[in-house]
């Protein structure tokens, strides 16, 4: 006498896939948070690393040509100047604040650069002072530390 076999269907039911995507709705809960922040951290890493390639520059051309760059307070001047002492064909674009390009505010006298930072933030994505070689972001926003502002760096 033959076996029958009931065919049996290799779907899922519903149970089981309303359980599999609670269980990932609960992982992308916990995992979205982390990695939003690291790309913060790494945007401002990012900056650090363009702030620090820039001063560096500015430096070297203090040493090689015995003064500031930009010293006549032209922010094409000052990129040209800088240009053989940076690697790349254009100026550094700022990777924060509301501009978010390679725009300079130019600022003059021998004070703090900090009264003039965010003044232009709009525009202008860093901030120069061309008699003292102060140079730092044109931004007041706080970095991802929640402490730190930008133009701190």
């Amino acid at each position: 006498m033959g076996h029958f076999a009931r065919p049996r269907n290799g779907g899922f039911t519903l149970v089981e896939l309303v359980v599999v995507v609670m269980i990932l709705g609960i992982l992308a809960s916990i995992a979205a948070p982390r990695l939003l922040s690291t790309s913060d951290t790494a945007c401002d890493n990012g900056l650090r690393q363009s702030l620090t390639v820039i001063r560096d520059a500015i430096d070297s051309y203090a040493a090689a040509h015995d003064g500031l760059p930009g010293a006549d307070g032209d922010q094409a001047t000052f990129k040209a100047d800088l240009k053989p002492y940076l690697r790349g064909s254009s100026f550094p674009v700022c990777p924060v604040g509301e501009a978010l390009n390679d725009s300079i505010r130019m600022q003059t006298g021998t004070g703090s650069i900090a009264s003039g930072v965010g003044a232009t933030d709009a525009t202008h994505s860093w901030a120069y002072k061309f008699q003292t070689g102060e140079f730092h972001v044109n931004s007041t926003e706080t970095s991802s530390d929640a402490v730190t502002t930008y133009d701190q760096f």
